[in-house]
């Protein structure tokens, strides 16, 4: 299984964005780390979430934590995973 690290994709494995993917941007603590979509690419907006309400991907992108959704998006873009990003799991 793959660490919870920053710039980590994860999927949405609970709530409303339930099989979604979204970035992890900054770990809070053992239980709690921010997520972003960013919503304009995959409609999670950036919150708080329970580490068990995500399964990570293998890949990984490289942020700074705290990274704004333009940053995100384009990281994602340089590293051609933006239609990657809009699939559904």
């Amino acid at each position: 299984m793959c660490a919870m690290t920053l710039g980590r994709i994860c999927v949405k494995t609970r709530g409303r964005d339930k099989g979604k993917k979204c970035i992890i941007v900054s770990v809070i603590d053992d239980n709690y780390i921010l997520v972003t979509g960013p919503k304009s690419l995959t409609g999670v907006r950036r919150r708080k979430v329970n580490v068990s309400h995500l399964r990570p991907l293998e890949k990984n992108i490289k942020i700074r934590r705290n990274s704004t959704d333009e940053t995100v998006t384009s990281a994602l873009t340089r590293a051609k995973l933006e239609e990657f990003m809009r699939s559904r799991e």
